[in-house]
């Protein structure tokens, strides 16, 4: 009887086994499906351009394909929502911007979305270099000669900028704010439909970033007011910094990181920073990003939370001292 009884126990215990191992090697398949990425603004933009450069290392690293939806509008609330909402197994990640996660917050009563409702997977990249441009008609070259067309026509000008809430929107207000000036700030669904009107001159000027403006300055068919950044760009080392132009101590950059679902599991999030990092430490792609007027910046999830955390502080103060308004 006791034989039997073993017997009958050892059976129950490897039944129970083959249930659980294949639920516990299904967790460490993944990925086993393609994953989705959300970029908060339309093609052609920085965030854009750069995840598309990391997609065929990350690709042959977990052996899964991406697929890259632009999901604009918002200031980045919208893809970020969208992330926020979405199942946290890893498949459905972001590309958040940091307007999105940092200044959003401070300047809408309400959101779509918690910046705590996504889990930090790593800093992408720092974008050094936004510039203030003017239409080729416009008779301002520099920051002094904007200024002063600015005050003799108060309230009658505009700038077009990436978005509400976009590191461009703040870039654009802090300008005004520190020139002592009034102009009205136009939002547009990401940087190139913005370069299009500036173009177009149907707004006379526009904080645009690299990819969108710096073929069309050397082109001349835009002119360079100014850097945002503390330090001049490598390929335009001619166009002077806000700061060198007379307003003193302007620095305004931005930058965005890859989020996912807060409650991701840790060892899928350790999973995908490093596919995401080893990508980022690539010759290859660092070089491309850097033409970018960008910087590499990997880090790891606990760093780039950190990371979040200072800058909501950051521009949260700076949003309330200027008296800011998303629209």
């Amino acid at each position: 009887m006791f034989h039997v009884a073993r017997r009958r126990i050892l059976a129950v215990l490897t039944a129970a086994t083959f249930v659980v191992l294949p639920l516990e090697a299904g967790r460490a398949a993944y990925p086993d499906q393609l994953i989705k990425i959300i970029v908060t603004f339309p093609p052609g933009g920085s965030a854009d351009t750069v995840i598309r450069a990391l997609e065929p290392l990350v690709t042959a690293e977990l052996k899964q394909s991406l697929v890259i939806e632009n999901r604009a509008g918002a200031g980045g609330n919208i893809g970020m929502a969208a992330v926020a909402q979405a199942r946290p197994d890893g498949y459905t990640l972001g590309v958040a911007p940091a307007g999105a996660l940092t200044v959003n917050p401070h300047l809408n009563s309400s959101m779509p979305f918690d910046p705590k409702d996504l889990a930090p997977i790593t800093l992408l990249a720092e974008i050094f270099f936004f510039l203030l441009v003017a239409s080729a008609n416009v008779p301002a070259h520099n920051a002094a000669e904007t200024i002063a067309l600015a005050k003799a026509k108060p309230g009658a000008l505009s700038i077009g900028h990436g978005g509400n809430s976009t590191a461009m929107h703040l870039t654009a207000a802090l300008f005004t704010q520190k020139a002592g000036i009034s102009m009205e700030l136009v939002p547009y669904r990401g940087t190139a439909p913005a370069a299009v009107d500036v173009l177009a001159g149907h707004v006379p000027f526009a904080v645009l970033d690299i990819p969108a403006s710096r073929q069309l300055i050397l082109e001349g068919k835009l002119n360079a007011v100014g850097v945002s950044s503390a330090r001049r760009l490598a390929s335009l080392p001619d166009v002077p910094t806000l700061a060198e132009s007379g307003i003193a101590g302007f620095e305004s950059v931005g930058w965005f990181g890859l989020v996912a679902p807060s409650g991701t599991p840790a060892d899928i999030v350790a999973r995908l920073n490093d596919a995401f990092v080893k990508a980022l430490k690539d010759p290859v792609v660092a070089e491309k990003i850097r033409t970018l007027g960008a910087e590499p910046a990997p880090t790891s999830p606990e760093q780039f939370g950190r990371f979040i955390q200072s800058e909501s502080t950051k521009w949260g103060k700076l949003i309330s001292e200027a008296g800011i308004k998303a629209n």
